[in-house]
């Protein structure tokens, strides 16, 4: 007998063909059948007519390692089909971890849940402490380079030594061998920013030897967007590597456009022979954190010195030189402040949910000093929303078939500590957004191209063999949604609301979501590569 059967769904089975009436039947963790299983008796039956059946989604891009600590159930994203995270991105992960840097590693994290001690010194040991108590997705855990970096020589501002360079390969080949599957870089965030291209493709090398993939937010995203993908394809060629270019965009009105410039180095280097692909999400803005506005040298031995230097009126006027000569994330794209909101600043929320622009005409200060002044009230706590980015440029990377969907947001809920502040929406709307308005309503791709951008696309980048598509063999990852009515409704300013139309969402093969509730089962797991 067969331990669910899902009846009459339309399925899409993640490989990019059309989907096809039939049956699915489920077994332990597992796909048993597909076909007409009207004579199968299950322990569940689920009649899914006139609703289409996936493989679940993979959030290629995301950075719940930090949130699943103190958000086991991860409902933001399993409730949008999410059911494998890939994390540790953009240069972040919490571990290998060093005792003699433990206080910058904990500076390091914007947000730090209950039970996420830092305990734990390798990844094996950090997955093994994450692992016990369970969770409601799988997850894919890459190292972050930053954390690297931290780990072997702290926030320092200079080339590592020889023995440095040797300490954050060996780290990274130990992580590899306990469960890691690749090496991220976040080059616009010190310590990472701080390192050259040799120094990444020597440290990446420790990754290829066991397989792994590279995923890089780039050098620049505006000005150098185009230097940063070459340098990125850069590392792929010299280390041997695969390289996955993370959320693919073109930041600051006067870079528009260069999204198409920068997809085509990425075709060139496929036609080169090398595996380059990307991710992207479905809005016209951006987020990170609010310390990412200064010039890199003002996290120079870490959060606690630039804390200092925000402290010293010649260090501000310094800071505040550099940015204006185009310095610091947010100046060097001409952005202009009220393009800029606060989301999320635990020890100042009355600036959340607001533009820097009105808070500093609040406070009777010029824009750059309103943002010195939060970064001090906050100690470096807080994270911004920027709109800089282009309606075409998104459109033309959703349509691009090496592009697949990453949220680059974390696993949030609307209740408790999880509904703190006004976060990107994309931590709750993602795929709904790509399914409903992109698909469906704006059709920028086809329901088959999508789902496959969220399934078999990013299987394959990953090497999973048994997940990503509907066939017979693979685990029981599975999503059923009402096409018709599947859509995001989180916004900017009311960014903690659950998507609609995403009505069943099993995890090894187990339901997490059943008609549309969450059943509080954890099943997920930390996959092996």
């Amino acid at each position: 007998m067969l331990d669910v059967k899902i009846e009459g769904a339309t399925v899409i089975d993640g490989t990019g063909r059309p989907g096809a009436r039939t049956d699915v039947g489920v077994r332990d963790e597992m796909i048993d059948a597909i076909g007409d299983l009207s004579r199968e008796s299950a322990g569940t039956v689920l009649n899914a007519s006139g609703r289409v059946l996936a493989p679940g989604f993979i959030d290629m891009h995301s950075h719940s390692d930090w949130r699943l600590w103190g958000n086991r159930r991860a409902e933001s994203k399993i409730r949008q089909g999410v059911t494998t995270e890939v994390v540790g991105n953009c240069g972040f992960s919490p571990a290998p971890v060093a005792t003699e840097f433990l206080d910058e590693m904990r500076a390091f994290a914007l947000y730090v849940p209950r039970g996420m001690d830092f305990s734990w010194r390798s990844v094996g040991e950090y997955l093994r402490a994450f692992d016990r108590d369970g969770t409601a997705l799988n997850v894919v855990q890459l190292v972050g380079h930053g954390t690297l970096r931290v780990a072997a020589m702290g926030f320092a501002r200079r080339a590592p030594t020889s023995g440095e360079l040797t300490t954050m390969q060996r780290l990274l080949a130990e992580a590899m061998q306990e469960g890691a599957w690749g090496l991220s870089t976040g080059l616009i965030y010190a310590p990472g920013s701080y390192s050259t291209t040799d120094e990444i493709v020597a440290v990446a090398r420790s990754a290829a030897r066991y397989r792994g993939f590279y995923a890089s937010h780039i050098r620049g995203e505006g000005r150098t967007l185009l230097d940063a993908v070459r340098e990125a394809i850069q590392v792929g060629r010299e280390a041997a590597m695969p390289v996955q270019i993370s959320h693919v965009k073109a930041a600051g009105r006067p870079h528009w456009g260069k999204v198409a410039d920068a997809l085509a180095l990425i075709d060139a280097a496929r036609a080169e022979g090398l595996d380059v692909m990307g991710d992207v999400y479905p809005y016209t803005a951006s987020s990170t954190s609010l310390r990412t506005a200064l010039p890199d040298w003002a996290l120079e031995g870490g959060v606690a010195a630039m804390l200092k230097r925000l402290h010293d009126p010649g260090e501000r006027q310094r800071m505040r030189e550099d940015m204006e000569r185009g310095g610091g994330y947010s100046i060097v794209e001409r952005m202009g402040w009220e393009n800029v909101m606060i989301a999320w600043c635990p020890k100042r929320k009355d600036a959340e949910g607001r533009r820097v622009s009105e808070i500093a005409e609040v406070r009777g200060l010029e824009p750059i000093e309103a943002v010195f002044e939060l970064l001090r009230d906050a100690d470096g706590v807080a994270s911004m929303i920027l709109f800089q980015l282009d309606e075409r440029d998104l459109r033309r990377a959703l349509a691009h078939p090496q592009l697949m969907i990453g949220s680059d947001g974390s696993a949030l809920a609307t209740t408790g500590d999880m509904s703190a502040g006004k976060p990107h929406p994309r931590s709750y709307g993602t795929f709904p957004r790509v399914l409903g308005h992109y698909a469906r309503d704006e059709r920028v791709l086809s329901l088959a191209e999508a789902v496959h951008k969220m399934t078999g696309l990013p299987a394959r980048r990953l090497g999973v063999r048994d997940r990503g598509e509907i066939r017979v063999g693979a685990k029981a990852d599975l999503v059923v949604f009402d096409a018709r009515r599947v859509a995001d409704q989180a916004t900017y300013e009311d960014p903690h609301r659950y998507p609609v139309g995403i009505e069943q969402v099993l995890v090894n093969g187990r339901f997490v979501i059943k008609d549309g509730e969450h059943t509080g089962s954890l099943p997920g797991k930390v996959l092996q590569p």
